[in-house]
C-alpha cells in the first residue's frame, strides 16, 4: 500500500483507491491437513473502489454504493469506540457481486479513511477482522496492502484472515480480457454460505493435483515471465474447481452466456480461461494487448455487437491500493465552518 502522511489538522481528507482482484481458484477443499480453502488471485488495475473520506458530526455517504458504505462505516466506528463521524464521498466503485472483490475492497477502503482521519495505525488484517471480511480468502487483503499475483495458504484451526504465503509481481505486459454478463450476479451472501455447506467433500486426490499445479507451473511460470504454463494450469485449476462447484452454480461456470463464451476463446487455442470467484465474470489470461484486441473482435464478430456479455482488458496492479492524506484548502475549511 502506498502511504503519504502529513500532519494532522482540522482540514485533512484522506483519499483511498482500491483495487480489484480476480479469484483464480480454491488450492484445497479438501481440508485434510488441517487447513482448508487457500487461493490463488490477481490484483488488476483498471476497475477500483474510490473514496474521500473528511471528519463530520454524523456518518454520512454520497455516491455509488454509498448505502453499503455507510454500513461499514457504521460498524467501524462503533467497533472501534470513535468519538466522531465521517462524511465519505463515493468516487467510483468495483461492480457489486460479479467475482471482483468489491466487498472486501470497499470495507477495507472504507475502514482505512476512517483509521487514517482518526490517527490509527492498524493494518489491514486488522481492519479486515473488525468488519468480518477475508474470512474464507486473503487475497482481497493481500491485493490491497501489495497488489501483484497472490497465494494465501487457507483457513487454519486459529480464526482470522488467511494469511498470505506467496505474493509476486505479475508481468505487465500480460493481459486479462474480462467478460461481463451484463444480467446478472454471483452468489453471494446467505446463498453462497449455503451452496458451500451443500457440495460433496472434494477429493484429497484433487487437492494435491491443485497444489503441484501452482508450486510447479503457476509461480515458476509468473517468476520466468512465461505465461504458457500459467495459462494451462489456471486453465486446469478452473476446471477442477469449477467442476465441484457446478451442482451449485449450475455448471462449470455460473453464466451460460458467459461459457459459451469462454469455450469459443478455448477453440481459439487460449488456455488460461475461467472464472473469478462466483462470478459471473469470466477471464482469459493473453500475452499482450494485441491478443486482448484479437480475442475481443473476434468475440463480437461470432456472437454479435448486442451480445449480453461486454469484454473488458486490464492488466496486473503491482502496488495495491493508494492511501493519501490531503490538506483542504484554506478557503474550503472556511466554507465549511460557515455552514
Amino acid at each position: 500500500m502506498i502511504y503519504r502522511r502529513e500532519v494532522e489538522n482540522p482540514g485533512l481528507c484522506i483519499d483511498v483507491e482500491a483495487p480489484a482482484r480476480l479469484h483464480l481458484g480454491f488450492l484445497d477443499l479438501h481440508g485434510g491437513l488441517g487447513r482448508r480453502f487457500g487461493s490463488i488471485g490477481l490484483t488488476i488495475d483498471s476497475l477500483v473502489t474510490r473514496l474521500r473520506a473528511e471528519k463530520a458530526a454524523a456518518i454520512t455517504a454520497h455516491g455509488p454504493g454509498a448505502d453499503r458504505a455507510l454500513k461499514y462505516a457504521h460498524s467501524f466506528i462503533k467497533a472501534r469506540g470513535i468519538e466522531g463521524g465521517v462524511h465519505l464521498n463515493m468516487e467510483q466503485i468495483i461492480p457489486d457481486h460479479v467475482g471482483l472483490g468489491s466487498g472486501t475492497q470497499m470495507a477495507l477502503a472504507v475502514g482505512t479513511a476512517i483509521e487514517q482521519l482518526y490517527g490509527g495505525d492498524s493494518g489491514s488484517t486488522s481492519i479486515a477482522r473488525t468488519l468480518q471480511r477475508g474470512t474464507r480468502s486473503g487475497i482481497g487483503i493481500g491485493a490491497f496492502e501489495q497488489g501483484g499475483f497472490i497465494l494465501d495458504c487457507g483457513r487454519g484451526e486459529v480464526e482470522g484472515v488467511p494469511p498470505v504465503a506467496v505474493r509476486l509481481p505479475f508481468p505487465t505486459k500480460w493481459r486479462a480480457l474480462l467478460l461481463f454478463d451484463t444480467r446478472g450476479q454471483g452468489l453471494h451472501g446467505a446463498k453462497e454460505v449455503a451452496a458451500f455447506s451443500s457440495l460433496q467433500e472434494f477429493p484429497e486426490q484433487a487437492a494435491g493435483r491443485l497444489c503441484r499445479l501452482v508450486m510447479m507451473q503457476v509461480l515458476p511460470g509468473v517468476l520466468e515471465e512465461r505465461l504458457q504454463p500459467v495459462a494451462d494450469a489456471i486453465g486446469e485449476i478452473q476446471q477442477i474447481v469449477g467442476d465441484h462447484f457446478s451442482p451449485a452454480q449450475g455448471g462449470r461456470f455460473a453464466s451460460p452466456v458467459i461459457s459459451a463464451a469462454l469455450g469459443w476463446i478455448k477453440n481459439q487455442g487460449f488456455a488460461g480461461v475461467g472464472q473469478s470467484s462466483w462470478g459471473p465474470t469470466g477471464f482469459v489470461l493473453v500475452e499482450d494487448s494485441a491478443q486482448a484486441q484479437w480475442l475481443e473482435f473476434g468475440l463480437k464478430q461470432h456472437f454479435g455487437e448486442l451480445s449480453s456479455f461486454q469484454c473488458q482488458q486490464v492488466s496486473a496492479n503491482n502496488h495495491g491500493a493508494h492511501v493519501n492524506r490531503l490538506q483542504a484548502p484554506i478557503r474550503l475549511r472556511q466554507e465549511k465552518q460557515a455552514q
